[in-house]
């Protein structure tokens, strides 16, 4: 479970974004986090019962602001990433912690490199009906919503504008969120149903790592 403790632990810091106030209270934040990262292996743990994913990678708490405008230094939320195993299987989880109902899991690409990106344009150039299938089926959509992410306003260099995909075809990222309360993720199933959520998105991941791992004829890369 993760204890309210947590929740307000975060509520004052974001009230408290100093350094000031962070050392004083350094002692507690040291033991929460290391509660949250027992709770992220146990969710990793999970995960590779029915995937193979590598070591989790909690974020630090501390905000790089060398190239921001904002220079509060601390984040108001823990986070952290899954990434399934390479190169065989291609894609990402993460869950991210953070009160007044901000809490949320995302799956999908968040930065696919140039090439994959082109590849994955190109198989939705070529046939968009298996991925609309998947994405759009009233069960997939009950927990994962619509397709998310950033888009080009345009279509990419070398496609058609017009093409009955472009709205697949103009995405840079291939996204899915689902929110939580404060109270889902304080509940005693919350584990369970962030699992739930991770094992409803692999029709998806399954597609999409079959597109990676193939050239347009369909011929294995690896």
């Amino acid at each position: 479970m993760i204890s309210k403790d947590v929740f307000n632990f975060l509520k004052q810091l974001e009230k408290n974004n100093n350094r000031d106030w962070f050392n004083e209270n350094k002692l507690t934040f040291k033991a929460l986090e290391s509660d949250i990262k027992v709770f992220y292996n146990s969710i990793n743990e999970k995960l590779n019962v029915h995937d193979k994913t590598d070591k989790v990678k909690v974020f630090r708490i501390y905000r790089d602001v060398r190239f921001s405008k904002n220079k509060l230094p601390y984040k108001t939320h823990f986070s952290g990433s899954f990434h399934r195993v390479k190169p065989n299987l291609r894609g990402g989880y993460y869950f991210h912690i953070q009160p007044n109902n901000e809490s949320f899991v995302a799956t999908g690409f968040w930065d696919p490199s140039k090439e994959d990106l082109l590849r994955i344009r190109k198989e939705f150039e070529i046939d968009d009906d298996e991925i609309r299938t998947i994405i759009e089926n009233k069960t997939f959509k009950s927990v994962w919503e619509d397709l998310q992410g950033d888009a080009l306003k345009t279509a990419p260099k070398g496609f058609d504008k017009e093409h009955k995909a472009i709205d697949l075809i103009r995405r840079k990222q291939f996204i899915f969120t689902k929110k939580f309360t404060d109270k889902e993720v304080q509940s005693k199933d919350i584990l369970e149903q962030i699992d739930k959520a991770f094992k409803d998105i692999r029709p998806y991941f399954d597609y999409m790592s079959d597109v990676l791992n193939t050239n347009l004829n369909g011929e294995s890369l690896i």
